[in-house]
């Protein structure tokens, strides 16, 4: 199946695993890429010199020239420092999770990098083609962790209908069916982070994805408790203890958190606080919220990478209360394919029936 997005890529199969946090390490990318997709490194969680690791086993475990992504926080302080590292690597995309400067956009397309941010509302979609994005992943209120309150189904079409370049859906996307009902608003691939998380590519802890495949929709839920912004996430004891906890005592664990990630990440105070600023400028957001986004990566970590569902939060879309199996990223790309064949031969056979002549 070709689109305007795998000529733009190059890959075989409209389809995008997402760059989560913790999650999409190199055995994740280099799965749903050497299934035709395309893999994309979460990088935030990386030091400069984990990143260019990350990079070199990906291009390690696939065949020469396979496409495969990087997602860059376009708020961090050493984003430029990152963007070269994909350059220098050679690496096929650069995905943004907040939009890019046309600065940043433009030193990467003169370098041959695709460029696609990732957005959630239709002005964001605007303003970054016009800075010259060559794709925008387009995330409904469906997707997992941060998300807006738009549903995919009212967002896409209105992104699809205000820029000229290709549109990739994601929120809510899980198989074939889906991927057709997003190429028929106008979309031009499908992204997936929950479904691409639960397959026997993933690192993540089995207890963990236990956890994931044993939620319903219900299970499945928004709250402003971990970092003061809506995050889609599995409703858990934790957190409900986190809604219920008071400010004063978020503040004060998110100070710890802070300097939890500060040496993980190898950064600075000074480095940390410059983020913060960016964070805070970007996103319209008080100090007490830039503090409490630091609980985001360590309280995800204690899950996604140490197993602890106790004592961290699982991210997920809505999708997961749909999911009952572990593929491999490979035997997921194909039924994905498989199953959309299917919708399109079932759409193609309703339009045979009606210009049958009537019977009689």
């Amino acid at each position: 199946m070709r689109t305007a997005f795998t000529e733009l890529v190059g890959v075989e199969h409209p389809v995008v695993q997402t760059g989560m946090g913790w999650v999409a390490g190199p055995r994740l990318v280099s799965g749903a890429a050497g299934a035709g997709a395309l893999g994309i490194l979460a990088s935030a969680t990386m030091t400069l010199d984990q990143l260019r690791a990350a990079v070199r086993e990906v291009k390690a475990r696939t065949p020469e020239g396979t496409p495969f992504g990087v997602n860059l926080r376009a708020d961090a302080g050493d984003a430029v420092e990152r963007a070269q590292l994909i350059i220098d690597e050679g690496v096929r995309v650069a995905s943004f999770a907040l939009a890019p400067s046309k600065e940043l956009i433009g030193r990467l397309k003169d370098a041959g990098v695709v460029v696609i941010p990732s957005i959630g509302a239709r002005r964001h979609a605007e303003k970054v083609a016009a800075w010259g994005a060559d794709a925008v992943i387009v995330q409904g209120g469906e997707g997992g962790g941060h998300t807006g309150d738009v549903a995919t189904t009212v967002l896409l079409p209105q992104v699809v209908d205000a820029v000229d370049i290709p549109v990739i859906a994601a929120g809510g996307f899980s198989d074939g069916r889906g991927l057709v009902a997003a190429l028929s608003y106008g979309a031009a691939g499908i992204a997936m982070g929950t479904r691409f998380l639960l397959t026997s590519d993933s690192t993540v802890p089995d207890a963990v994805k236990a956890e994931y495949l044993k939620a319903t929709v219900k299970d499945v839920t928004v709250t402003t408790a971990v970092d003061g912004l809506p995050h889609r996430m599995l409703r858990t004891e934790l957190v409900d203890s986190l809604e219920r906890a008071g400010r004063t005592r978020a503040l004060v664990r998110a100070v710890r958190h802070a300097a939890g990630f500060r040496k993980l990440s190898g950064l600075s105070w000074s480095q940390m606080v410059r983020d913060g600023l960016a964070m805070k400028h970007d996103k319209d957001l008080s100090w007490s919220q830039v503090l409490l986004a630091a609980n985001t990566p360590m309280l995800l970590k204690a899950s996604m990478v140490e197993g602890r569902t106790d004592l961290g939060v699982m991210a997920s879309g809505q999708v997961a209360g749909v999911i009952d199996d572990l593929p491999s990223c490979a035997e997921l790309v194909s039924r994905v394919m498989a199953e959309a064949q299917q919708a399109i031969e079932a759409i193609e056979a309703l339009h045979s029936l009606r210009t049958l002549p009537p019977p009689g």
